[in-house]
């Protein structure tokens, strides 16, 4: 099933992607925010966070908008932080963590929407080398959980790892998919060369 996407992220374009069973092509955009805050939970390259806030506040702040009262907002953001593995940032500014330890906070702030869906759009790609391994971490864990996720990434041999299905793509178009032994076995020349490279 496929949910034509129109201004996700931005009014500017639209995708289609298989997200859910959705199949309205055409959605206003009050429904659009209605999906964005209470079904999809995104993870950006950038942290976007909010440099005057905590941890806490940063994680949040969505459900301020939400309406939701804060005894419960409390409790979401601190078991969120607590299972990214961040209880003792919960009162540091962005300032104070490292690079790994923001991009966590912000895969906290998706969390404790409590969506059907992540969406992690290259989550490491702004991370040094060193700080990857920490964000992989939890993105396995929660897949272990049974968490869905849509992920793009370099990341492949972490993609094969966690991944029940892969897409190949190049410049907008769908070259292959397949579980992971189909697409790490394949015989297409571009997905060989390609996992070559990001394998070596």
């Amino acid at each position: 099933h496929y949910m034509a996407v129109k201004a996700l992220a931005d009014s500017e374009g639209s995708q289609v992607i298989p997200i859910c069973a959705k199949l309205e092509a055409d959605i206003a955009e009050l429904e659009l925010a209605k999906i964005r805050n209470r079904e999809i939970g995104f993870i950006f390259q950038g942290f976007n966070l909010i440099s005057s806030l905590t941890a806490q506040a940063n994680v949040e702040l969505p459900l301020v908008y939400r309406g939701m009262r804060p005894d419960e907002r409390h409790k979401l953001s601190k078991d969120a932080l607590e299972r990214v593995g961040l209880a003792h940032r919960i009162n540091h500014l962005p300032k104070q963590m490292s690079g790994g330890q923001q991009q966590r906070v912000a895969i906290a702030r998706a969390l404790a929407m409590e969506p059907e869906i992540l969406l992690f759009d290259e989550p490491t790609s702004a991370l040094d080398p060193q700080m990857v391994g920490e964000v992989l971490e939890v993105m396995r864990t929660l897949a272990k959980d049974g968490l869905t996720m849509i992920i793009v990434t370099h990341e492949m041999q972490f993609a094969k790892e966690v991944s029940d299905h892969i897409v190949f793509m190049e410049q907008g178009v769908i070259v292959e998919e397949g579980t992971p032994d189909e697409l790490f076995s394949s015989e297409n020349a571009r997905v060989r060369e390609f996992i070559g490279k990001v394998s070596a």
